[in-house]
This record gives C-alpha cells, sequence and structure tokens, in this order.
C-alpha cells in the first residue's frame, strides 16, 4: 500500500506501471480533476487543507479495509493539497487485483470512503473574487453508505 498527501502533481501513468506484476490480472485506476465550476459558480482554484498524520492514518485505515474485502495485490492513493487550480488532478486512486470485479469495487469503495472518511477541507475561490468552503454532499455519503 502507498498513501502520500502532498502538494506536487503526480504521473498517474508512473503510479500504475509501479503496480504492474505477473500476479495482476486488472489495474483499475481513478483520477480526480477540479472542474471549473461548482453549484452554478465559476471555480478559479480551490485551497484543500489536512490534518497531517491523522490523513495518512485515515487512508491507510480505508486501504486496510478494503484488502480485507478484496484479494488485493496493491493499492496506491494519493491525494494533493495546497492550491489546485481547474484542470489539474487531485486524486489518484489505483489498485491491482487478480480478477477486474475485485479492482473495480476496491477501486469505488477507496474512493466513495476517501471522499466522506479522510480528513480534508476544500475551500473553493470563485471568479467573482468570493470564496467558500466545499460542504460534504448528501450523494457521497449515500455512496459510501452501499458498502
Amino acid at each position: 500500500m502507498k498513501v502520500l498527501v502532498q502538494v506536487e502533481d503526480f504521473d498517474a501513468g508512473a503510479e500504475v506501471a509501479q503496480l504492474r506484476s505477473t500476479a495482476s490480472g486488472a489495474i483499475v485506476q481513478f483520477v480526480g480533476v477540479m472542474r471549473d465550476n461548482n453549484q452554478g459558480d465559476t471555480v478559479a482554484s480551490m485551497h484543500l487543507e489536512h490534518y497531517p498524520g491523522m490523513t495518512e492514518s485515515s487512508i491507510e485505515r480505508i486501504l486496510v479495509e478494503a484488502s480485507e474485502r478484496w484479494s488485493l495485490l496493491g493499492c496506491t492513493v494519493i491525494h494533493r493539497v495546497g492550491t489546485v487550480l481547474p484542470g489539474e488532478q487531485i486524486v489518484l486512486v489505483a489498485v491491482s487485483a487478480a480478477h477486474r470485479h475485485a479492482a473495480f469495487q476496491a477501486c469505488e469503495f477507496v474512493m466513495d470512503y476517501l471522499k466522506t472518511q479522510a480528513p480534508f477541507w476544500k475551500k473553493e475561490q470563485l471568479h467573482n473574487g468570493e470564496s467558500r468552503w466545499v460542504d460534504a454532499r448528501e450523494s457521497d455519503d449515500r455512496a459510501a453508505a452501499r458498502w
């Protein structure tokens, strides 16, 4: 398992390549990218904050739970913090397993739990100069509850 919380961008292809092995029949990846709009407003940037140490531990617990539910060969989560601009990558979840079904489900599970369980705070800077904190969404809670 690999967990990184960092300011720097990441190379998703290189990270996925590190999960490849002869035992792996499937590698599923999700890359979250920042949109330039939210709730009908144009967003200029987003600032992500976290609680160092607590955030990484929280993500590691999510990966342990995923590994207990599915036979995973590897899993990588990289989440950016700091200021992110529209079109830039925010998060990578990549999962390796012997079979595609386990890889798809585990990847979706990890992402759903990241959205609801990992301690990140997001503040959007709008084009009109205003800023606002991004609230948790009920749809994310519903997605995590199905697991």
